[in-house]
């Protein structure tokens, strides 16, 4: 309870706009994303309206800009590199056949942050606008499903 007040305490003399403007850099940090942003933006008193849009809005600039422009590097250091995949990438791969594009859009963000999983993707061949198309699906479900989380857990923990 002390870190929601704290953060509510520290964003409460900011302006709306730009209590918004940093949950939309929030969600763009691998890791946080839309669903940490999300959760971010309602404690610290965005209405949930504002706060998982914001979140969802960083997270899917960071994953757009990294699918269009990294994608092609991506693929071209996986090219040059025609050693033995690690046992990450074996694992990746491994999930990335069984499920495809909307299996690791949607369920891989419980391993690695979207701005990775989807670069990945391109790398080992899948469609650029595929991937951009299911990675938006998730990022919006994560976000909305988190940001009502936090608002649930709010009210619980208001009824105290």
């Amino acid at each position: 309870m002390d870190l929601i007040n704290w953060l509510q305490d520290l964003a409460e003399p900011l302006p709306a706009w730009l209590q918004s403007c940093v949950i939309v850099l929030a969600g763009a940090i691998p890791f946080v994303e839309s669903y940490a942003g999300a959760v971010i933006g309602v404690f610290v008193g965005l209405p949930v309206w504002v706060a998982v849009p914001a979140a969802i809005v960083g997270n899917w600039i960071c994953m757009f800009l990294l699918v269009t422009l990294g994608a092609g590097i991506q693929r071209r250091l996986a090219e040059r590199s025609r050693r033995e995949p690690s046992k990450g990438q074996q694992k990746f791969l491994r999930l990335f056949n069984r499920y495809g594009v909307p299996g690791v859009s949607l369920l891989g963000q419980w391993v690695l942050p979207s701005q990775i999983t989807s670069m990945l993707m391109v790398g080992v061949g899948a469609a650029k606008n595929q991937v951009i198309i299911w990675q938006s699906i998730s990022i919006v479900i994560w976000g909305a499903a988190f940001g009502t989380l936090a608002v649930l857990g709010l009210s619980a923990l208001g009824s105290l």
